[in-house]
This record gives structure tokens, C-alpha cells and sequence, in this order.
């Protein structure tokens, strides 16, 4: 049928219970809350099956602590600033679907905070409450300088903007993501930070390294 949802299906490694599942919500019962989860959707049942029979390291990329891949060395860039510094990432099954986002330490890639996944959202959307999220927990632990990197020059944007410019509507199935979203929104408006938002540029140092590693 034109315009009917593509079918996915998720594959469980470790979780409550491991196995293939037809829908989100089954997939989200073994993985929610679950320490140490690994699961990733697929396009077709044929590659679900031979990822399911497979090493789950070889659909999830997993990059060492603080590493920076540089694919391309560009003077006017520079690098990045390892030290005193967190990077924040999203990510969503496909353009909308379920979502997560997290913080990690670049110099040592310990992670500070994850949320989700939280059924149907964005990937821009993650990205502006990781910002957020990192922006009040640094404030909180009193990092008044410590900088904030982020891949996402839309995300970034609507930090600035005190608002986001999102054309997800608000349904039971997403009433955490609009929770979450108006607390962000909130605490943009009553608090003031001094910590730099900085791009980070994937083209020449790879991807972040808060990337969940499942594209």
C-alpha cells in the first residue's frame, strides 16, 4: 500500500529475553533499563537472521575510550579539544521511530547520562536534549567552562532559540519525548550557562564519540 510503513525488525543480542522481534514495543520490553543492551534493527527478516547468528560487534561499532578517528586533516579545522570537554549524540531508528540520546567524557569516553530509547521521536530532537541535558548537568556539578560538542548544527540552533522547530506532533506513544522537551525548554529560559557549544566536525575527526555506533 503507497505510503504504508516499512516493516522493521529488531534484533535482540543481549536483553531480557534475546531474540528477533516484529515491532518496537516487543523490542523495548527486553532492552528498557537493561544494562548493557545490544540490539539493532534491520530493513529485512533475511539480514535480522544472519545478524542474530553473528557477533553482534560486527553491526555495533564500538570506538575505545576517547578515541578521535580523523579521516581528513584540515588546518583551518584544528582539532578537537579532548580535555574539559563532553560530546553528546542521538540516535533514532530511522527519520522517526525510537529514540536515544547520551553524554560522554571525550578524554576518556566515560559516559555521563543516556535517556531513552523513547518510542517515536527524532534524531533532532535527541540531539537538542542531549545538548540540554549536559548543558544542566554541568551546571550542576559546577563545570561552568567545560565544553559541549555536538554534531548537530540544527540542534544547536534551537538551543539557542530557546524553542524547537519540529514538525512531530504529540501522541500517547511520545508523551515522554514532549515531557522531556518542555523541561529542556524550561530550564533554557530560567538558567544561564557559560559553557561553549561547539560543532563537531565529522568530516575531518569521524564521527562523535557519544555516536550509539549503529548506522
Amino acid at each position: 500500500m503507497a505510503g504504508s510503513k516499512k516493516q522493521k525488525f529488531y534484533v535482540v543480542w543481549e536483553g531480557g529475553k534475546p531474540g528477533i522481534y516484529t515491532t518496537w514495543a516487543e523490542c523495548q520490553k527486553q532492552v528498557q533499563g537493561t544494562k548493557g543492551a545490544k540490539y539493532k534493527s534491520f530493513d529485512s527478516k533475511l539480514e535480522a537472521q544472519k545478524a542474530y547468528n553473528s557477533n553482534p560487534s560486527a553491526y555495533i561499532f564500538k570506538k575505545k575510550p576517547g578515541t578521535v578517528i580523523k579521516k581528513n586533516i584540515d588546518p583551518s579545522i584544528g582539532e578537537p579539544i579532548m580535555t574539559n570537554s563532553v560530546a553528546v549524540d542521538a540516535a533514532c531508528s530511522g527519520a522517526r521511530g525510537p529514540m536515544e540520546y547520551r553524554g560522554v567524557w571525550l578524554q576518556n569516553g566515560k559516559q555521563l547520562f543516556i535517556q531513552g530509547p523513547h518510542e517515536d521521536g527524532t534524531n533532532n530532537i535527541g540531539e537538542f536534549l542531549g545538548i540540554v541535558h549536559a548543558l544542566a548537568f554541568l551546571k550542576q556539578h559546577k563545570y561552568h567552562d567545560t565544553i559541549v560538542y555536538t554534531d548537530s548544527r540544527t540542534a544547536m540552533k534551537w538551543v539557542r532559540d530557546k524553542r524547537l522547530k519540529t514538525t512531530l506532533t504529540k501522541n500517547p506513544k511520545n508523551k515522554i519525548i514532549f515531557d522531556l522537551i518542555d523541561r529542556a525548554v524550561n530550564w533554557l529560559e530560567s538558567n544561564s550557562y557559560k559553557n561553549p557549544i561547539l560543532k563537531w566536525e565529522t568530516k575531518a575527526w569521524g564521527e562523535i564519540p557519544a555516536d550509539f555506533g549503529r548506522k
